[in-house]
């Protein structure tokens, strides 16, 4: 899970290029292209190795302010048996707010919140498509209109990116730098553990000869962490993302972004807690190539912990050693990670506290928002 920084992003017909005078923007097709820049507006063109490019004139009109900086941050088991299993989730996101983010949080929001105009314009399109062929029109010009709402479903389609995209640009200090690489270098080390689930539920066993000589039962779902961008943002970095059951978790170098289906929203290194532990789980499932076992069970004990030789279909079961990620923050965020290997998970403490240290530092971390 590499990490590098990219100076250029695409977002429809628009390029963002970040450079050490600022944030510009051009558009156009290969060989003819028209940009708005730190340094004034230009056109650029020419192909195969001959090129033009002119500094425009500035209008009369007044120019718009630099985006400004953001702050970084079985059988039938009787009833009873065991307590009702509690959800163990975040709050809602729309609680989940580090302060420093407000700002970028509104804007993400509000951008979320827009309505996509294509998919309105492709039904017409093919009811109006429909209605031609249905009622005879003539051949050359349902033609035509189907040119015409292919065309009018991508230029909606262009102008729903536009409207509904986010783009961020970082830019780092050598310190900052080595410590979003070691997050990637740990969030490797978690995605390479041959198994990884979010705990979604918990609840206390009250007779454990039922439930394997355990003393909890969870719910679990496996998850993945893997690179990936949020919806609806472009950035020039790469970002690692949890699943966590609704929510989503996106690690930005300055602060983690939460998503789900309601909205945005954002807890900073500072406040975010990591706690990593090992648990003995008694495995019902295959086994992980990684994993330990330490020691085994029987689906069905007695006092003894032997089989209960009551139940016919009375299995043995291994109890592996796993590691458990806990990430929670004063704000709501509480989710809780499994992991098939032990020791995968300190590094990714780790760097989630390197990057904590590293936030105070003037100019370590710039994040602009075009």
């Amino acid at each position: 899970m590499g990490f590098y920084l990219r100076k250029c992003i695409s977002v429809g017909p628009l390029k963002f290029n970040l450079s050490k005078s600022g944030i510009g923007v051009s558009a156009g097709v290969t060989g003819l292209r028209f940009g708005v820049g730190p340094r004034g507006n230009y056109v650029h063109m020419g192909r195969g190795g001959l090129y033009y490019r002119a500094t425009l004139s500035p209008s009369s009109s007044p120019r718009n302010s630099p985006p400004q900086p953001l702050s970084p941050t079985a059988p039938e088991v009787p009833p009873g048996t065991h307590a009702p299993l509690e959800e163990i989730e975040s709050a809602d996101v729309s609680q989940i707010v580090d302060s420093s983010s407000r700002e970028l949080l509104d804007e993400l929001n509000r951008k979320r919140a827009k309505t996509r105009l294509w998919p309105f314009v492709a039904v017409a399109s093919v009811m109006v498509l429909g209605l031609g062929v249905s009622s005879g029109w003539p051949v050359w010009f349902v033609g035509v209109l189907a040119v015409a709402a292919a065309a009018g479903t991508y230029a909606a389609h262009t102008r729903d990116t536009l409207q509904k995209t986010v783009v961020l640009f970082y830019d780092f200090d050598s310190d900052m730098e080595s410590a979003y690489a070691k997050l990637h270098a740990a969030a490797s080390q978690l995605a390479s553990c041959a198994a990884a689930w979010h705990i979604e539920a918990s609840g206390k066993v009250h007779d454990r000869k039922y439930h394997a000589g355990a003393s909890d039962l969870v719910r679990r779902k496996s998850t993945s962490i893997r690179r990936a961008e949020p919806p609806y943002v472009k950035t020039n970095i790469e970002t690692v993302a949890v699943g966590v059951g609704r929510q989503t978790l996106h690690f930005f170098p300055d602060r983690v972004l939460v998503y789900d289906q309601n909205g945005v929203g954002a807890v900073g290194y500072q406040e975010l807690r990591v706690e990593v532990g090992a648990t003995r789980f008694i495995e019902n499932e295959s086994v992980p190539r990684d994993a330990e076992v330490v020691d085994r069970t029987w689906k069905y004990v007695n006092k003894s912990g032997g089989p209960d030789k009551r139940f016919k279909d009375n299995k043995e079961l291994p109890i592996c050693r796993y590691e458990e990620v806990i990430l929670s923050s004063q704000s709501g965020l509480n989710e809780v990670l499994q992991l098939s290997r032990c020791g995968a998970g300190s590094g990714f403490a780790d760097a989630i506290s390197s990057l904590g240290r590293s936030m105070p530092k003037e100019g370590a971390c710039a994040a602009q928002a075009a």
